[in-house]
């Protein structure tokens, strides 16, 4: 019989009046699960997320209507759930199970496509075969109360109090929260986790207390031969509350603390765990408690709504990386927060200092790019031009940074943090959208004029410096490095007649990505203590001694995270176009300081002669790449300081109308410091 084609034809009351007459043909059916698939297909809405309200009344009235059909699909359910485990789905359905957050996000997406199929002899294998779509629990939810709670009388249902004995619904609950209770009380134990709560050193663990009044308020239900439940007024269950709050402050100080000490991707999952863990174990902990005859026939209900919730949400992939993703994003950011401050003057003095240190950053970047055209000369393979190139670039910007010159464009990544945090300081303040956003408006006028002045400081510079090289090499060696590149440097510099706008892209998307790696390793280099390994590393003060040693620690603490991001942003610039050769794509990059030196050597190498279109649309060019480098790298890190302070994007509609409003009243303090 191919129930699952009829479904789509027949309506409940015709599958009930076939399978559970007098025949009860559901009997013969091999496998007996599909007859409920079926009827549960005539339920289901199409989108369920449109429907306002889903009516069961039909099924209601059918039962009422036909009690032998009744009678025949009570025996039918009976049969299909009596002592079904189901104590897995609340320890393990939707929780963590691995602290490695790639094993977990893999094993959840490969669960997608191939699901993982419990014993038959478990609910959850029941509950995999009716309700196997993600969306199943939306629509079951808009379920009226009421109505389920008729169809629970209608169908003889029992409460899950009325015992305890083995793989009874109140034996699996107590099963399920117990384990959960243990497997938290497992991992906030262990040194790493511990080492995040320094706090908590002389105390015990409120884990352990809990699992031991735990223990003793199931003992005390399991002891009762009736009554399966305690009341609220029971004081070991208000002492049960109270050591559950402990646990959470635990969690959630060592969470806080995750700013002095930083914090491991793995540390992250542990505490995501647990809090994951006690979460579930709060959403049981009232079920123990019957204070009114009618909550028995409500909890029990909504104890079967939260089963098919969990199991059909057990493999949510987005909500892992949510979770997972938040506090790192926060450490991350924060630390881009405080690099950023730096970046953004104030002042005239701040100001014109910005400019000098741009000045120098467009002097190195003068000299990579004539380093950059020689190395172009050299014949080897596409993977040897990428790593030469790259070894150019990273060079250049490691110069950059230990001499404290400015690259314009490393500036969005680490200022769009420290915007945030001066939208966090206007949220907390009452009054109107203007009002809260006015602090943030005038610290991005602040921001823009600081890039706009690195801009011009390193477009300035980078453009005489790498004409005098290119003429110095022609004079001194007779040689104009530049004779059969000039015209591809001017294409590439046409917005319209070359991917200028979707190179310049990728290389804002590398600038962001080098600020979330200078972030990552100063977080991970915090909560490894690395700062005072080096500083008590005995070989080393043997060597060079206390002071020497500390004065290593402490460059390697300010300046090291700065070295390794200035390191791979120069490895992405380098080997991007290579990477595109091989991929057989168009991929490039396009960094404004580097298409100013371009449009110099292009110049010289036309020996001037250059058409006046192609001359304007190299310098407008040159306006857009710095253009899309900004707007691309402010872009994603302002979106990354959101997620991490889970701020919602619906604030960006006033926020854009504050800087508008400050950009019509004080235009040129966008572009200079005028207060």
């Amino acid at each position: 019989m191919n129930i699952f084609k009829k479904a789509n034809l027949e309506s409940f009351e015709e599958i009930c009046k076939r399978n559970f007459n007098d025949f009860q043909l559901w009997r013969e059916d091999e496998d007996a699960i599909d007859i409920l698939v079926a009827l549960l297909n005539t339920i289901r809405p199409k989108k369920p997320k449109e429907v306002k309200s889903v009516s069961i009344k039909h099924i209601l009235h059918f039962f009422i209507e036909h009690p032998s059909e009744k009678e025949h699909f009570i025996t039918y359910l009976f049969t299909l759930l009596d002592k079904k485990k189901f104590d897995n789905i609340l320890t393990d359905a939707g929780i963590l199970q691995d602290t490695d957050f790639f094993y977990e996000v893999k094993k959840r997406i490969f669960a997608k496509f191939l699901p993982f199929q419990a014993p038959k002899d478990s609910l959850q294998y029941v509950l995999n075969q009716i309700f196997y779509l993600v969306s199943d629990p939306i629509w079951i939810d808009k379920i009226p109360m009421e109505e389920l709670e008729e169809l629970f009388e209608i169908l003889s249902f029992s409460t899950i109090y009325k015992d305890t004995e083995v793989n009874s619904p109140m034996f699996e609950v107590l099963q399920a929260m117990n384990l959960l209770s243990q497997r938290s009380s497992g991992k906030a134990l262990e040194s790493e986790v511990l080492k995040m709560v320094p706090e908590y050193d002389r105390f015990e663990s409120p884990f352990e207390a809990f699992e031991k009044e735990l223990d003793a308020i199931q003992t005390t239900i399991i002891s009762k031969e009736t009554e399966s439940y305690i009341t609220s007024e029971d004081i070991n269950y208000r002492q049960l509350q109270v050591l559950f709050k402990q646990c959470n402050d635990f969690v959630e100080k060592a969470f806080q603390n995750s700013s002095k000490y930083g914090i491991s991707l793995r540390v992250n999952q542990n505490l995501l765990r647990i809090k994951q863990q006690l979460y579930r174990i709060g959403v049981l902990l009232p079920i123990l408690i019957v204070d009114k005859p009618e909550d028995k026939k409500t909890k029990s209900i909504e104890l079967g709504l939260k089963l098919i919730q969990y199991n059909c949400q057990k493999t949510n992939v987005r909500k892992l990386v949510a979770e997972s993703t938040q506090l790192l994003s926060y450490e991350i950011t924060q630390h881009s927060a405080k690099t950023g401050e730096h970046y953004i003057t104030e002042s005239k003095t701040e100001y014109f200092k910005m400019l000098y240190t741009a000045l120098g950053g467009g002097l190195v970047v003068g000299f990579m790019c004539i380093i950059k055209l020689l190395l172009s000369k050299i014949h080897t393979s596409d993977f040897g031009h990428a790593f030469f190139y790259s070894l150019n670039y990273s060079f250049g910007f490691i110069v950059i940074y230990l001499l404290g010159f400015t690259l314009a464009t490393k500036q969005p990544a680490m200022t769009a943090a420290a915007l945030i945090t001066a939208l966090e300081d206007g949220l907390k303040k009452q009054g109107n959208d203007s009002e809260k956003h006015k602090t943030f408006a005038i610290l991005f006028a602040r921001l823009f004029r600081s890039q706009f002045i690195a801009f011009v400081g390193n477009v300035v510079m980078a453009f005489p410096v790498a004409l005098v090289g290119i003429w110095a090499i022609d004079n001194i060696f007779g040689n104009n490095i530049a004779t059969s590149n000039w015209n591809k440097f001017l294409v590439d510099l046409n917005p319209i007649g070359s991917l200028l706008l979707f190179h310049a892209a990728i290389a804002g998307f590398f600038l962001f990505l080098s600020g979330i790696i200078s972030g990552s390793i100063s977080n991970r280099d915090k909560h490894f203590d690395v700062k005072y390994r080096i500083e008590e590393h005995p070989w080393l003060k043997m060597t060079f001694g206390k002071a020497k040693t500390k004065r290593l620690a402490n460059w390697y603490n300010k300046k090291w995270a700065g070295l390794i991001s200035n390191f791979w942003f120069g490895v992405f610039l380098g080997s991007t176009a290579s990477v595109g050769i091989f991929l057989g794509l168009n991929l490039d990059i396009r960094h404004i300081t580097f298409a100013s030196g371009n449009l110099a050597l292009a110049l010289y190498g036309a020996k001037f002669q250059v058409e006046n279109s192609l001359f304007f649309w190299g310098i407008f060019g040159v306006g857009m790449i710095g253009l899309v480098n900004f707007i691309v790298s402010f872009s994603l890190s302002l979106g990354l300081a959101f997620r991490s302070r889970n701020i919602p994007l619906s604030e960006l509609r006033p926020i854009l109308t504050s800087i508008k409003q400050r950009f019509f009243k004080k235009p040129m303090s966008f572009f200079f410091p005028t207060e």
